[in-house]
């Protein structure tokens, strides 16, 4: 619900919003970190830690929650313009970007991240499309033994999670749709933690803990390099949440500065989530080996209700969470259609449809055809590239240099007037360097995965 701020809110007069109470604390604000990470990407992390091996699998997990924090505190103090306690406010991630950088940048920055939001639907629809041809065949293999054939494709999975959507996507906005968020984020917690539990009880039944040094080998060493820039991806998908930092930030009340209030709250929701992500990934990679799956949860067959129960709570979580990066996007484009068509009713003319029981709904002709489109293409991409982890390293890899490095570090030297070829400067820059390689090698590799299992 908070990406649709950091999108929509445009203040242009220039007050402070002094009236919003604003109540949150340390812990409120962990909480809304830790819902805003905890999601689709965590299932990648055992694969991810299988291409990487034991040592380098851990340490890059660390690393990355290191840019984060790093990141997290740079954006943190660009809250408030030039004073941390008196100045104006910046509520979201757009409003900072264009205070501090300017329109233009305003512009590429929306535009990256509409992209994000249109990748991340295709992405929950080929993880959706998974997680419920994986209760089929759990529920096969259950039934018929573990030698029956019940493996099946995907793509009746994905048009049934595309109809789903079609229907949820004509809810109007964020504010009716405040319910769908909380079953989604209820849901993330609960098949993360059902993977954390059955791969801790594989290892225990293996008596053994499986892996390697190195990782997964493969025939070549170019193919090795390809995989580990895939798995760079994927771990960079699953930890950014520096577009809703500020977001969150807007919640917290003052004294003290809310920018120190983040701070502390960014340390500790990144310990907890790193805390649990190593576990996941880790006891996962112990579980299979080198044979992790892209998606842990579809390494497990029994106890088949719990699996089942998973990967329900996938397709539930995921059904809210599209509609969390799909809303955005219809927000932006309706107003659009509605500031430059005024007199088209197409666009603008709305009818009361009056259903049982059911309050009245309000069919839009532009909205009902537009936001269906919408839903057909994202499900007919999945379709054409249905590769979990190659999309989210694709997804990871786009979004993790430009929006939780490249701008925060940039809002950062201006907010602090930092000079020029100073020696914080170019610590800054160096930074944003080495974290702009790690996201095009990420980009490269989850590229060639995709274009290697197209050809395939």
């Amino acid at each position: 619900m908070e990406v649709q701020r950091s999108l929509e809110q445009e203040k242009t007069s220039g007050k402070d919003d002094v009236d919003a109470v604003r109540t949150g604390t340390v812990w409120t604000a962990v909480a809304h970190i830790i819902a805003a990470v905890i999601g689709a990407g965590v299932l990648s992390l055992a694969w991810a830690t299988a291409q990487l091996g034991w040592i380098a699998g851990p340490i890059t997990m660390l690393c990355f929650a290191v840019v984060m924090y790093i990141a997290a505190c740079l954006l943190s103090d660009c809250y408030r313009t030039n004073d941390p306690i008196t100045g104006k406010r910046n509520p979201s991630f757009n409003e900072a970007v264009r205070v501090y950088l300017g329109k233009k940048w305003t512009w590429l920055c929306g535009l990256l991240l509409y992209v994000n939001f249109y990748g991340t639907g295709i992405a929950y629809v080929i993880t959706s499309a998974t997680s419920m041809r994986e209760i089929q065949r759990v529920n096969c293999y259950h039934k018929r033994g573990e030698k029956a054939h019940c493996q099946t494709g995907t793509n009746m999975f994905m048009l049934i999670f595309g109809i789903i959507e079609i229907v949820t996507s004509q809810i109007p906005d964020f504010h009716n749709m405040a319910w769908l968020s909380v079953v989604a984020a209820l849901m993330s917690f609960c098949y993360s933690f059902i993977g954390l539990g059955l791969g801790f009880s594989k290892v225990i039944d293996n008596r053994s803990i499986k892996g390697s040094i190195v990782g997964v080998s493969t025939k070549s060493a170019s193919q090795k390099i390809w995989l580990v820039f895939q798995a760079l991806g994927n771990i960079a998908f699953a930890y950014p949440y520096v577009v809703v930092l500020l977001e969150i930030q807007d919640t917290l009340k003052s004294p003290p500065p809310e920018n120190q209030t983040m701070k502390k709250a960014s340390m500790t929701a990144i310990v907890i989530t790193t805390f649990f992500y190593l576990c996941l990934s880790c006891f996962g990679y112990a579980a299979f080996g080198n044979d992790a799956p892209g998606n842990l949860l579809t390494g497990f067959n029994e106890p088949f209700w719990l699996v089942d129960f998973a990967n329900a709570c996938i397709v539930l979580h995921l059904v809210g969470g599209y509609q969390v990066f799909s809303q955005p996007v219809f927000a932006f484009v309706e107003k659009w259609a509605t500031q430059k068509y005024p007199d088209n009713r197409f666009v603008t003319k709305f009818y009361a449809i009056k259903l049982p029981v059911l309050p009245a709904l309000q069919l839009n002709f532009f909205r009902l055809c537009f936001r269906t489109l919408y839903v057909i293409s994202t499900t007919a991409i999945a379709m054409a590239f249905p590769y979990f982890n190659q999309v989210l390293g694709v997804l990871g890899a786009l979004i993790f240099w430009p929006t939780t490095v490249y701008f925060p570090v940039e809002m950062y030297i201006v907010q602090k007037k930092i000079e020029a070829w100073s020696r914080k400067w170019l610590l800054l820059e160096g930074f944003s360097m080495v974290c702009l390689i790690v996201s095009v090698l990420g980009f490269i590799g989850s590229i060639e995965g995709i274009v290697s299992a197209k050809l395939a």
